[in-house]
This record gives C-alpha cells, sequence and structure tokens, in this order.
C-alpha cells in the first residue's frame, strides 16, 4: 500500500489554496490528531501557508508536537511571503538557510525531514539546490525534493545530491504529457511522486470546480464512493511511488480522503478514466 500522505490539514479545506480563509482552530488541531489517528504519517507544509490567523506550521506544532518518530513532515522553500501575506521575490540561494531555519523554529524541530526547493520560475535549479544540498550536509534537513518542475531539472539537481521526491501538479483532468512523463521516470529510479491538486484538477488554485464528467461519476456510484475518492484513487494508480497531499479542515472530508486509499478501481475503470486524462491517447 502507498505511504498515505495528509496535507497541511486544517488551514486548507479540500482542494483549496493556501490564500483560503483560515479555519476554526480548535477544529484545525483535530483535524491534525485525527489525522494521525487514522494512520496519515506525512503531512505537507510550508512557512508560506497562513493566513491574517492562523500559519500552517504553528497548528501542527500545536496539535502533534513532540512528533512520533515514524512522522515524516515535509515542507517547501523558494517563493516568499511577507507578514502582510503579499507575495515578494522569490528567494535568492543565500537566502534558502533563513527559510529553512524558519520552518524549523515553527515546527519546533531540530531539522527538517523533507525539504522541497518550489521552483519559480527560473530555468536553472543548480544554485538553489546547491544551497539547500549543503544544508543537508550540515544536518538541517535529511532529504530533499523538488516541486513544479520538469524532467531536466531533476536531472540537473541529480547530479548535485540525491532527490527523494517530485511534487508537481496532477490530476485526472489536467493532462500534461511532459508530467505524465516525468512520473513514469520517477517510478524507474525509485524517487516518490507527489501531486498536488489531485481533487481540485483543473480549478487548482481555485479548488475543485464542482463539476465532474459522467465517467467520474459513474466510477463513483459504482463504488458507492465519492468523485473526489475516485479522482485520489485513479491518482494513487499512477505506481507504487505516487502519493497524493489532499489538504482539509473538514474531519469528514479527512475521513474519505484517507478511505480513498483502499479504494480499488477495476481494470475497466480505470482504462475510462485514463481516457479522459489522455484524451489524444
Amino acid at each position: 500500500a502507498p505511504l498515505w500522505v495528509g496535507g497541511a490539514g486544517g488551514v486548507r479545506g479540500r482542494g483549496e489554496s493556501p490564500r483560503a480563509p483560515p479555519r476554526d482552530r480548535d477544529r484545525s488541531i483535530a483535524v491534525l490528531r485525527r489525522a494521525i489517528e487514522l494512520g496519515v504519517d506525512h503531512i505537507d507544509t510550508a512557512a508560506f501557508y497562513f493566513s491574517s490567523l492562523r500559519s500552517a506550521n504553528e497548528l501542527i506544532n500545536s496539535a502533534l508536537a513532540p512528533y512520533a518518530d515514524d512522522l515524516v513532515i515535509a515542507t517547501k522553500v523558494g517563493p516568499f511571503r511577507d507578514y502582510s501575506g503579499e507575495w515578494g521575490t522569490p528567494a535568492r540561494p543565500d537566502q534558502l538557510r533563513a527559510h529553512v531555519e524558519e520552518n524549523l523554529r515553527q515546527l519546533g524541530r531540530d531539522h527538517l525531514d523533507l525539504v522541497y526547493l518550489r521552483r519559480t520560475g527560473q530555468d536553472s535549479l543548480a544554485e538553489h539546490f546547491g544551497a539547500l544540498a549543503e544544508l543537508r550536509e550540515a544536518g538541517l534537513i535529511r532529504h530533499l525534493g523538488l516541486s513544479s518542475i520538469g524532467l531536466r531539472h531533476l536531472q540537473e539537481a541529480q547530479a548535485i545530491a540525491p532527490v527523494v521526491s517530485v511534487q508537481n501538479q496532477y490530476g485526472l483532468d489536467s493532462p500534461n504529457a511532459e508530467t505524465d512523463e516525468l512520473l513514469r521516470t520517477c517510478g524507474e529510479q525509485g524517487v516518490a511522486f507527489v501531486p498536488f491538486f489531485a481533487i481540485a484538477g483543473k480549478g487548482g488554485a481555485q479548488g475543485p470546480s464542482g463539476s465532474d464528467g459522467d465517467e467520474v461519476l459513474a466510477v463513483a456510484r459504482a463504488h458507492g464512493a465519492t468523485p473526489a475518492q475516485v479522482r485520489l484513487a485513479w491518482t494513487l494508480r499512477q505506481g507504487p511511488h505516487v502519493l497524493a497531499i489532499p489538504g482539509t479542515g473538514s474531519p469528514d472530508h479527512l475521513v474519505e480522503n484517507v478511505a480513498a486509499g483502499a479504494l480499488r478501481l477495476t481494470d475497466d475503470e480505470m482504462a475510462r478514466l485514463d481516457a479522459l486524462h489522455r484524451p489524444d491517447e
């Protein structure tokens, strides 16, 4: 079974953007604790996931510290938001240590399990990834990943230091031939592939569109499942190296998201859904 990955519970609703309105603090903390009870052992977050009232990292710290030994917390660096919430100029390589240290401070940890370098449009990642590789050598980071990249960026980074995970937008109705190739390459190399917006699909940062096609609805009815569960189950069937990070602030959606990991789609259902994802094949 794949390692199930929980989102930065409580700050975002299902498929929501980090810019969404803040959730109730007590419910957010309850969702995080319930996620651990349900077996979630990998949480995705970032210091730039915050609102005027809530910080994902602070919620995780309050809910889960002291952390279980088998809990993996993955964070991202690169983008920058000031305290008003406005997005600023992405970090230079020499500023990444401060980003890492801010995540350490907020999470209350002496190391970070996994740090993604989120690409913010730059053509080459060598200098930025090299800076994170130095922090890995210094013991502040255990593992390195890449986010929002192409295959050439993975190859460039691997020449500098090991890459254990790639996090890109990927979903049932978000076809992208380059991302499909990247997913396959990661599987061949034993690199985890972690899609974001697997539920939101084309809605992306704006959240799910609320409209599901006939095929998705038919598969959902056949299993007594929700369309969101079908989308997650299809995502996880792309390979044993594929994980998912559905963020939610709803206890009910949390249970549904975790249950999607046990949803077994038939080969015929997969073929029908694959045709939606790759309509030209």
